[in-house]
Formats: structure tokens, C-alpha cells, sequence
């Protein structure tokens, strides 16, 4: 790139295509929120009839896209923004994104390490084990561990996994509260480094001169990552107090990217994606949104999936060389959809 191509603040964002510019804030809505929301409804609800493997393709899937995400479409462009020529030298001389990624990693595994022995206290006072990797008996992510009756299992000849118990049914709203509070968490935490790239992508597909190509394949982006979240969310096994928590949380992902093209909209005279401003912001969200699904992909989806899960250790070759698969083909569509956007 010359000089003479770098535009480091000058003017705004492109004016061409105006109309369809609009309307995509109405098409990405509708393809956000069949991607989020597709899956909630259909565990969610009776009025869905959707069978057991299509719920475990989803799943599996969505655990590729959301890791492919955090390198491709996160990773990789917070070192293009931060390393921006129109940045002041001072920014060429250190590789600022990858340690505010490997900052946000660390600082969510602190916090959850910090949450998980505080509650671990707090169960243990209360006479109450729990499984160490929270996924002895299920196999979806970010939920709390599941709880196990310490005099129950003590007096029995059986093993722990034999003896687990309905939570719901065998203790207090306050212990199964706690459970769901983890979830809810967890939930949190993968929405957060989701929703900031949504917002950053609408942004940049208001005003980006190469709005075509970059409309069709955020479509696909935004249905796919929302299929990703939506599976996790559809698994989520809360009380009834916190049932609105998947709905509320595939809402805010669905209504975030439409919601930064409207912003951009309104503001692409002066918004130019390319300026120092925007880059350095641009790039230290993508940098700390990468670093958070890095750490929710790699620990929470694959290794809970895979490893901690007894389901999966005791399943056949067969099924686990599916999940991988599937997994997999998340992943490559979606590192695929960076080659544009």
C-alpha cells in the first residue's frame, strides 16, 4: 500500500448503496436471530420437534465456529489495526494485540478460578460435593457444577456418578441458585467477546466501500456464530426464575450487529474505519474479544467436550470422530468466511 492509499482520517465512510445498506440492517437481524434463536426454541419449547443429533451437530459445530472466530475474525484483524501505518511508530515496536489478547485470556481464567473456589467453599459448607470438571454427566458449556449429596454418596457402596441426584429435587432453591448463577456467568462471559465483534463488524459493513461482498459474507457470519451461541445456549439448564436468561442473551446477540450498522449509518460522514482513533479502539476490543473466546473455546466448549465429559470417553470411535467432524467443518467454513471479512 502507498502512501497516497492510506487514509488515515479524512472524510468518512462510503456513500454508495444506501438503500441496501438499510435493509441490511432488517436481513442480518432476521439471519442473527434464526441462528440465536433456532436452537433455544427448539430445546426450549413444544412446538419444535428437533431430534437429538441435530442438537449435537449444532453444538459441535458452533464449538468450531466460535474458535475459528477468535483467530480469524478477531485476532488476526486486531493486528492489522494495531499495527495501522497510521498509528504512531510506538505501536509498531511491541505486538500490543496479541498480549491484550493473552491479558483477557488470563484475567477470565483468574476470575473463574477465583469464582470456582469461592463457590466450591460455599458448597462444601453447605455438605454439598460437586464434580471438578462440571461435566461428568452433561456435555454443554459454561453451566455450574453439578452438585452431588456428600452423606448420600458416603453411606452408599455405589460410585458418585451412580448416586448423583436431581439437584431441583434433593436441595434448596439457594443450592441449585448458585448453579445457575455459574451458568449464567459463563454465559455472560462468551456473550461479551461475541457482542463487542458484532457491534465492531455492523460498524465497519455501514461504511466499508467493499459493502457487497462484505453484506453476503456477514450474512453467513452472523447466522453461523449465532447458531454457535444459540447451541450453548439451548443447554443451559437453569431454574425457573432464570428461564428468560437464553431468550435475553440470543436477543442481545441478535439485535447487536444490526444495531452497529445503524450507528454507522448515522455517522458514516465523519466515521472513517481506517483512522488512528478508530484503529486503536477497533483493535484493542478485537484484542481483548479474542483473548476471551480463545480461553471459552479451548476450555469450556473442547476440552469439557472432549476430555472432562464422560459421556464422550465412553462413547464409540464413531461418535467421537462425528463430533470431531463436525467441530471441524465449523471451524473451516468459518476461517473460510475470513478470506473476506
Amino acid at each position: 500500500m502507498s502512501d497516497s492509499d492510506i487514509n488515515c482520517g479524512n472524510g468518512g465512510g462510503a456513500n454508495s448503496y444506501t438503500n441496501l445498506r438499510i435493509a441490511s440492517v432488517f436481513i442480518i437481524l432476521v439471519g442473527s436471530s434464526f441462528g440465536a434463536f433456532f436452537p433455544v426454541l427448539a430445546r426450549k419449547t413444544d412446538r419444535f420437534r428437533v431430534p437429538t443429533a441435530v442438537f449435537d451437530f449444532a453444538k459441535y459445530f458452533g464449538s468450531g465456529v466460535i474458535i475459528a472466530t477468535s483467530f480469524i475474525h478477531l485476532l488476526s484483524p486486531a493486528l492489522d489495526e494495531l499495527g495501522s501505518p497510521c498509528l504512531s511508530p510506538a505501536w509498531q515496536e511491541y505486538p500490543y494485540a496479541l498480549a491484550l489478547a493473552m491479558l483477557s485470556l488470563f484475567s477470565i481464567f483468574i476470575v473463574e478460578l477465583v469464582a470456582f473456589r469461592w463457590g466450591s467453599a460455599k458448597l462444601a459448607a453447605m455438605g454439598i460435593k460437586h464434580d471438578a470438571h462440571g461435566h461428568a454427566t452433561g456435555s454443554h458449556a459454561a453451566h455450574g457444577p453439578e452438585l452431588v449429596d456428600t452423606h448420600e454418596t458416603l453411606s452408599g457402596n455405589n460410585s458418585v456418578y451412580e448416586k448423583r441426584a436431581d439437584v431441583e429435587t434433593l436441595h434448596s432453591g439457594t443450592h441449585y441458585d448458585s448453579s445457575a448463577l455459574a451458568q449464567i456467568i459463563g454465559v455472560f462471559i462468551l456473550e461479551f467477546g461475541v457482542l463487542l465483534h458484532s457491534l465492531l463488524i455492523g460498524l465497519t459493513l455501514a461504511v466499508s466501500s467493499d459493502f457487497k461482498i462484505l453484506f453476503v459474507v456477514i450474512i453467513f457470519h452472523q447466522t453461523f456464530e449465532g447458531l454457535g451461541i444459540g447451541s450453548r445456549l439451548a443447554f443451559m439448564n437453569v431454574p425457573q426464575g432464570y428461564r428468560f436468561v437464553p431468550f435475553l442473551a440470543a436477543g442481545l446477540y441478535a439485535i447487536t450487529t444490526p444495531l452497529g450498522i445503524a450507528v454507522g449509518l448515522g455517522i458514516r460522514n465523519t466515521y472513517n474505519p481506517d483512522s488512528t482513533t478508530a484503529s486503536i479502539v477497533s483493535g484493542v476490543m478485537d484484542s481483548i474479544s479474542a483473548g476471551i473466546l480463545l480461553y471459552t473455546g479451548m476450555v469450556e466448549l473442547l476440552a469439557h467436550e472432549f476430555i472432562f465429559n464422560k459421556d464422550m470417553n465412553t462413547a464409540s470411535n464413531g461418535k467421537v470422530a462425528y463430533a470431531v467432524c463436525c467441530m471441524l467443518l465449523g471451524t473451516g467454513i468459518m476461517a473460510l468466511l475470513g478470506r473476506w471479512a
